[in-house]
């Protein structure tokens, strides 16, 4: 699934699309006790990925996370501030880098399965930029920390990366048809 943009302006709409979307999709929050909430972000940062690539889908979260330190409620639960970075989910944010990268790196391969591996391999590190973060502020162990923030969350995050892969290439079939990019 490699995309060829038609012009550098689509290429600038599409990655402050996809940073916009994440944005909304980080809204759709369910506010758990540890202070990490289920969202629909390792969705949209899959998304963002699996669309642009690797490069404009980590292009599209840096653009993400700049909203947000600068102050703009795009985080989970409306919060944004350079706060959100050193708090319980901040461990998140930063991982969320890795993750858009090898899922744009894993839609280059042209294979889902590889793709989805990728993706997952992605989600990993994003989760242990979570839990290294969460056990550094609450001093808890990393098994700790892994079970409080890591372990609740894995099937439906594994199920979000193979979810926006598919949904990617729906996007990019669609984009194809609709003559809005040169070729997949």
């Amino acid at each position: 699934m490699k995309i060829v943009f038609k012009s550098r302006n689509q290429k600038i709409v599409m990655t402050g699309m996809c940073a916009a979307l994440l944005a909304v999709l980080s809204q759709i929050s369910i506010p758990l006790p540890t202070g990490v909430p289920v969202t629909l972000q390792t969705f949209a940062v899959a998304l963002c990925g699996y669309i642009l690539g690797p490069g404009l889908g980590t292009l599209s979260v840096v653009v993400y996370l700049a909203m947000g330190a600068v102050g703009l409620p795009v985080f989970a639960g409306f919060s944004g501030g350079l706060g959100a970075f050193m708090g319980m989910a901040g461990g998140f944010l930063w991982g969320f880098l890795g993750m858009a990268f090898l899922c744009g790196l894993g839609a280059r391969q042209g294979n889902r399965l590889i793709a989805i591996a990728l993706g997952t391999a992605g989600l990993l590190i994003c989760h242990v930029c979570g839990v290294a973060q969460f056990a550094l502020l609450t001093g808890s162990t990393p098994l700790q920390a892994t079970a409080a923030v890591s372990v609740p969350y894995l099937i439906k995050d594994v199920i979000s990366v193979a979810l926006a892969c598919l949904a990617a290439l729906a996007v990019l079939m669609s984009l194809k048809r609709a003559h809005l990019v040169d070729s997949l």
